[in-house]
């Protein structure tokens, strides 16, 4: 299949620059599969269109501050995204700019990036160059910590994707490019279908008896990758960690069984499920990688509804969205969003696809 069948137009002013003053404020359009009728919501619909005994599942993996600018001792600038933890404190990172670093070159993090290195009284953060690899990807070890998720905290930058032009993250990004219901570090993109949720959509959710159940999937930067091949069968996905705990599999596996639907926030919820679910349907607890791509045509053995952001054209999220509702169906609802004027990617609105 090709990758240009997976395009879509999009005026750069409908991409979402901020997030909205409240959470669950976002648009909801809503798309039928089996009818194909698009409606027209508002996301604080969602519990509604759920029903008693129904299995919403969340992925709660939390976003680290995983973007890093540092300087090498000579005092040359260096910024480093992290992509993917190997072993304890060394990571696989996309550097830039990458000429330069040589396998032993040291970078320095510091609190403060305007004071120089020879003069921090306290050791810094320093990631060591182990090896590089294509594409700009380079594996380093980071040391000067005990724990590197706190000293992130300090140094790190939120990993905003490229198509948010205020570049550097501002103190509400902390804050708002993370859902409510974060708690397993690891992701350096947010699950952004879970961002509209707040204590009142759980609050409506538990009144209908839905039952809400956690995953984690920690989501990599190639969610924002478009597919750079024609075919889009050639194209490689990043292997991303998961961790399906018990009661989620359970919970997951009984209404399937008693043919209650399973519904997913986000395609990171589906990746997750589907990865570990045998022909049945039937998944499995515990931890594990995937690199599984899921496009058209795919028959879903786990997920029965999804709720899902929009996506970034060429992108596997949309080829993912579209198997999961078939190509034409979903084009056609994103070309109605676009009329709409309905708010796209991370920060924008939602889909709630049924």
């Amino acid at each position: 299949m090709k990758t240009a069948d997976f395009d879509y137009a999009l005026p750069s002013e409908l991409i979402a620059q901020q997030p909205l003053p409240d959470r669950d404020a976002a648009r909801m359009l809503v798309l039928d599969r089996a009818s194909r009728v698009i409606r027209h919501q508002q996301f604080t619909a969602f519990p509604q269109r759920l029903r008693a005994g129904e299995v919403l599942v969340l992925n709660d993996t939390k976003v680290i501050p995983a973007r890093l600018i540092g300087h090498k001792p000579t005092g040359g600038e260096v910024e480093l995204l992290l992509i993917e933890e190997l072993s304890a404190f060394r990571w696989l990172v996309l550097a830039r700019p990458v000429k330069r670093l040589r396998e032993g070159t040291e970078i320095f993090f510091a609190e403060n990036q305007k004071l120089e290195i020879r003069n921090q009284k306290s050791e810094p953060l320093r990631a060591t160059v182990e090896a590089k690899r294509e594409g700009g990807e380079v594996v380093v070890r980071f040391t000067g910590t005990d724990d590197l998720f706190a000293a992130l905290q300090r140094v790190g930058h939120v990993p905003l994707p490229p198509y948010i032009r205020h570049g550097k993250d501002v103190p509400a990004d902390r804050e708002r490019y993370q859902t409510v219901f974060a708690r397993q570090p690891g992701a350096v993109a947010a699950p952004t279908a879970g961002l509209h949720f707040t204590p009142r959509t759980f609050e409506a959710l538990a009144q209908r008896g839905v039952l809400v159940h956690r995953l984690a999937l920690h989501v990599g930067p190639g969610t924002f990758k478009p597919v750079a091949t024609d075919e889009i069968e050639q194209h490689t996905m990043h292997i991303e960690r998961f961790d399906i705990p018990p009661d989620t599999a359970a919970a997951v596996n009984a209404a399937k069984r008693d043919g209650r639907r399973v519904v997913c926030v986000g395609t990171t919820t589906v990746r997750a499920l589907e990865s570990v679910a045998d022909t049945e349907g039937r998944v499995r607890a515990g931890a594990g990688e995937t690199d599984i791509f899921i496009y058209p045509p795919y028959s879903f053995r786990v997920a029965d509804a999804l709720l899902t952001n929009f996506h970034l054209p060429r992108s596997t999220l949309l080829m993912l969205v579209s198997a999961f509702a078939g190509r034409e169906p979903m084009l056609r609802a994103y070309a109605e969003a676009v009329r709409e004027r309905y708010r796209f990617y991370s920060y924008g609105d939602c889909m709630l696809i049924v």
